[in-house]
């Protein structure tokens, strides 16, 4: 081959394993940015709900609903970036759905009421404006 070829194709590898070194320094950069806001916890128990299967329900993600454990629109004000969950059942059933807004099941409950950052948790109070 074309001695001059094998140059060429060198020094583009040298130049390709130092670009991304080069970037790494230049990207140093750190972008804050806002993370969406926390539930707050308006009950440290489950609601005992009856379902009608094929209904849609929207369950309150924020914690700021008057209505709970279902959505009354308070997150558009409160809780910017939390939105509810809306679901519909199958068929009717009575059902436990989450009261302090960390289940790892929503909108079911699961037990996490019982762990100890929920039970020291400061209950939610409504203010009315």
């Amino acid at each position: 081959m074309n001695p001059l070829v094998t140059r060429i194709d060198f020094k583009w590898t040298r130049l390709t394993l130092r670009q991304p070194w080069r970037t790494a320094i230049a990207g140093t950069k750190v972008q804050l940015s806002t993370l969406p806001p926390e539930p707050v916890v308006p009950f440290k128990k489950p609601f005992k709900v009856e379902l009608i299967g094929g209904k849609r329900y929207s369950w309150c993600a924020c914690g700021h609903s008057k209505n709970q454990p279902f959505c009354d629109g308070a997150h558009k004000t409160k809780a910017q970036g939390l939105s509810p969950l809306r679901f519909v059942p199958e068929k009717d059933a009575t059902v436990w759905l989450c009261g302090c807004k960390y289940s790892n099941n929503p909108p079911y409950c699961d037990g996490t009421h019982k762990q100890a950052f929920v039970l020291s948790a400061t209950l939610h109070k409504h203010k009315d404006s």
